[in-house]
């Protein structure tokens, strides 16, 4: 008998009725730990062992999901849980370390293949776009997408780099930023003129600004403590900029073509800032907040509301009240399908208006599906829920 599930999520507590499996939030996460684990490729004719499997849906035609071969999702993976790793258990440890372990060969397979410790969104030792694609693999070598700094910074952290590796990754970095000699053509008039990082590391890609890899660039900045440079400050320019104008509520897609949607725009900032203290931005943070409330409040994809209360206790913050969602189990609610962390937006190296019209009509737009990183956000959640009551109990213990 498949009874429904009624889930009543608490933001920053979660409630399950008829799931004693789920009694308290060590079991939940061991759960969500043990399935991160077995969606863990393990041989696969698709994908490559140690990797986790992910799966794109073309805009235009949504009937069709496909197999996608990348290294995005397996890196985030293992960098979140490295990240989170203080706050598990010491058998739960463990099975992190085996976890990232088994990702550590697959990234060579996305390395530049000229040596370099960049790294491209698909795999390089067989150039490929869009694998499985049938009829459009003709044109995996002529048309293959230079690296990236997005994809070249969460495999870095989540092979750990070195710290000289991470300052000569940096110091390549400041070649591709918006400057004279190449000028960013589709982004806001009064952004064309600040020197933020480009996406790409291709010189004959054009400039293209995306807010949250803007963020994910400028904490491998501060996580590896590394020297402030023009570019950097540009790019906290922008960011601040957005944030100023409320460019994340009004023209997401637009500010964050790669990402796409305020949720995901507030994780990354308060990704950004849980790593370091930067002055300039956290005057934001009332601001933030409130907005992120705002959006829990009106939000009705139970993944959103996951990263979003994720970013409230980033800044502190618990929020008491509750929503309820009815599910087959908690693995068809976590492992929603239709949620999309990442999109392929092919449209984003368009000059305007091209851009804004191509993509607002979803024309080379690909949502992306990973069931194992779903089930990471949600355990990330509860890990931080754990850290912010341990530190609130240590307060009450010092008073």
């Amino acid at each position: 008998m498949n009874c429904s599930l009624k889930i009543k999520l608490l933001i920053g507590f979660f409630i399950l009725s008829l799931a004693k499996p789920f009694a308290n939030d060590s079991i939940m996460m061991g759960n969500l730990l043990n399935r991160i684990h077995q969606l863990q490729s393990s041989e696969s004719s698709v994908f490559p062992k140690g990797m986790f499997p992910s799966y794109r849906l073309y805009a235009l035609n949504k009937d069709r999901q496909k197999a996608d071969i990348n290294g995005f999702y397996t890196g985030l993976i293992a960098f979140t849980l490295e990240d989170i790793k203080p706050q598990l258990s010491a058998s739960q440890q463990k099975q992190v370390d085996k976890i990232i372990d088994n990702t550590l060969p697959i990234y060579e397979k996305f390395q530049n293949r000229k040596g370099r410790n960049t790294y491209n969104f698909w795999p390089t030792d067989t150039p490929q776009i869009f694998p499985n694609a049938g009829w459009m693999n003709v044109l995996d070598k002529s048309q293959a997408l230079p690296d990236d700094l997005d994809d070249t910074i969460i495999m870095l952290l989540a092979l750990q780099a070195s710290q000289s590796t991470a300052k000569e990754i940096h110091a390549l970095m400041q070649l591709f930023a918006n400057n004279g000699q190449k000028k960013i053509r589709n982004t806001f008039k009064d952004y064309k003129n600040i020197g933020a990082y480009s996406t790409w590391f291709g010189k004959k890609m054009p400039v293209d600004f995306d807010v949250c890899v803007l963020t994910n660039i400028l904490y491998f900045v501060q996580k590896y403590n590394l020297v402030w440079t023009a570019a950097d400050s540009a790019s906290l320019q922008l960011i601040e900029k957005v944030l100023t104008e409320k460019k994340h509520i009004t023209d997401a897609p637009y500010v964050s073509p790669h990402y796409s949607k305020l949720p995901n725009i507030l994780y990354h900032v308060s990704r950004l800032m849980s790593v370091k203290n930067i002055p300039s931005l956290e005057k934001f943070k009332p601001q933030l907040i409130e907005e992120t409330k705002e959006a829990l409040a009106k939000s009705t994809v139970f993944m959103d509301d996951v990263m979003l209360s994720t970013s409230l206790l980033r800044w502190g913050i618990h929020v008491t009240d509750h929503k309820t969602y009815t599910a087959g189990s908690m693995e068809e609610l976590v492992e929603d399908e239709s949620f999309s962390f990442f999109i392929a937006n092919m449209a984003s190296m368009l000059p305007d208006p091209l851009k804004q019209w191509m993509g607002g009509a979803g024309v080379g737009k690909f949502y992306y599906f990973c069931p194992a990183y779903n089930n990471l956000l949600l355990l990330e959640n509860l890990a931080w829920r754990k850290k912010m009551n341990i530190e609130q109990m240590s307060k009450e213990q010092m008073k």
